[in-house]
């Protein structure tokens, strides 16, 4: 089985990402592999929600009661994600001790671009239905999870949309919003229930929410404190997450 487009063209893009499968793989604990890593905590939380959301299958799980902060292993996946990862560090040296010149390499670097979108979910357009001048273009997630994404026609013929093709869903933090379990959404919009895995409050400014859905993908919301007090929110109780379907973002790669 083939890895998903979107996940490896993240291999060749993010490469100290990947590296800190090795690391947990190597330390069994998200806090050693972080520390091993030269990263924080929850920078390598955000890493592994990314590559979880990237792959088809998550590529690390938790383990309840580990040593040292909680422990982390790879999954089957992501054993086989980091097998991949070692053979193109090798055809990488190769490729970098070649005649290239180096000025094609910055090039490629300038092409390839990273997005400021805290949530980035890998799917396959399904369906695509025309409403005037926009498109509605439906995803399908892993774990049949769906979603819809609202885009002009012209940039479903821009980036060559259509059932089959691999896409990234690209949704800000603060384009979420959080529901109480069993409360109407709004019509029209994206709603999707989950775990509150999480939720790491910030000094000033909104709390930052991790909601792990069915598939095993995390979102990542804002929101106020006082908002997350009204609806009784805490790590381990079940959330509604809503979104419209305007604020969804495709990609796909280069």
């Amino acid at each position: 089985m083939s890895l998903p487009t979107s996940l490896s063209q993240h291999i060749i893009r993010r490469p100290q990402r990947i590296a800190l499968l090795a690391h947990i793989a190597e330390q069994g604990s998200i806090t050693r592999a972080a520390k091993s890593a030269g990263l924080s905590y929850k920078a390598a939380w955000d890493a592994i929600d990314e590559l979880n959301n990237l792959a088809q299958k998550p590529l690390v799980e938790r383990s309840v009661g580990g040593k040292g902060g909680g422990g982390a292993k790879l999954t089957a996946e992501g054993e086989r994600v980091l097998r991949l990862y070692q053979r193109l560090q090798v055809l990488q040296a190769e490729i970098l001790g070649s005649d290239e010149d180096a000025s094609d390499f910055n090039l490629l670097g300038r092409l390839m671009l990273r997005t400021s979108a805290r949530n980035q979910l890998h799917g396959q357009v399904i369906a695509i239905d025309s409403h005037g001048r926009n498109d509605l273009i439906r995803l399908q997630l892993a774990g049949d999870l769906s979603l819809d994404a609202q885009i002009t026609h012209d940039s479903t013929h821009r980036l060559e949309l259509e059932p089959g093709v691999e896409v990234v869903a690209l949704i800000k933090a603060g384009w979420l919003e959080l529901l109480a379990p069993g409360q109407p959404a709004t019509p029209g919009h994206n709603c999707m229930s989950g775990i509150i895995e999480t939720i790491l409050d910030a000094e000033d400014g909104p709390s930052e929410v991790r909601i792990t859905l069915p598939n095993g993908q995390v979102l990542c919301a804002l929101a106020q404190p006082a908002a997350l007090r009204a609806l009784g929110a805490a790590e381990g109780q079940p959330i509604q997450v809503q979104f419209a379907p305007s604020h969804v973002l495709l990609g796909t790669p280069v």
